[in-house]
């Protein structure tokens, strides 16, 4: 519960359906920010704090303490919201699937210290919880197979144990995986990877990864092209049973 939001909307003589009404959101999505304790989409907010009289931090503290990169926390903010999750990944493990080793591998490239490597692996797996949670998002995540077979870095074992995770988590009933395999022709997904969220209201947003910074596509018709993608790609996708098998062979050879 957000004891510090109820206290303010009883003060100004707001509820819920009232805040949802001003703010453009569904009531069910206002009633998640009070009874869940989540954290609203930056726009929503700030619109709350200034309907409220309050300051944000002072209505969401946890915001201060958040580690993930600040152009990432809108995307971070819109999973935690979202009924159903649908991503493709070119080269990498999806954040919501990788392992705290391959997590810090992905990051070690970077030009980052080893504190900021630390509060970047931490932010990645705490999104994570999502996907445990009692009512969680609907996952769907499409990679491409060379994903499991690029090698983390020089230990081994990393690949095995991230492959041997992303078993684990397809047995998740809110987690489906599947593998484009090798041998698959030139395909739509060659133009890179993004992901989908579907949110309470029935709107969709989606989210484009770049060599500088992500971007959150919420214009329809570049939200409806990447349906038509995403539909494409799931075609040249292996069934979950053979993607665990594919998957379970890949974990096996990284030994």
């Amino acid at each position: 519960m957000n004891h510090g939001l109820i206290a303010a909307m009883t003060e100004a003589g707001e509820t819920a359906e009232s805040l949802a009404a001003q703010t453009g959101v569904d009531p069910k999505t206002a009633q998640r920010w009070v009874s869940r304790g989540r954290i609203p989409r930056p726009v929503a907010r700030s619109r709350v704090a200034a309907i409220l009289g309050r300051d944000v931090k002072d209505l969401w503290p946890d915001v201060l303490k958040r580690r993930e990169p600040s152009w990432f926390r809108p995307w971070a903010d819109i999973e935690r919201e979202a009924l159903a999750l649908r991503g493709f990944e070119l080269a990498w493990v999806p954040g919501l699937l990788q392992t705290e080793a391959y997590a810090r591998a992905t990051l070690a490239m970077e030009s980052l210290t080893l504190e900021e490597v630390d509060a970047l692996t931490a932010a990645r797996i705490e999104r994570q919880s999502i996907l445990r949670r009692s009512r969680p998002p609907l996952f769907v995540a499409v990679m491409d197979e060379a994903v499991l077979r690029r090698p983390a870095n020089s230990d081994r074992s990393v690949m095995r144990e991230q492959c041997l995770h992303i078993l684990a988590c397809t047995e998740l009933t809110s987690v489906r995986v599947h593998i484009v395999p090798l041998g698959s022709p030139l395909y739509p997904g060659m133009g890179g990877p993004f992901a989908m969220a579907e949110m309470p209201d029935g709107t969709r947003v989606a989210h484009i990864d770049s060599q500088v910074r992500a971007q959150i596509i919420e214009d329809r018709e570049d939200v409806g092209i990447l349906e038509q993608r995403w539909a494409r790609i799931v075609g040249e996708a292996l069934p979950r049973t053979q993607s665990a098998n594919l998957i379970r062979e890949a974990a096996a050879s990284w030994t």
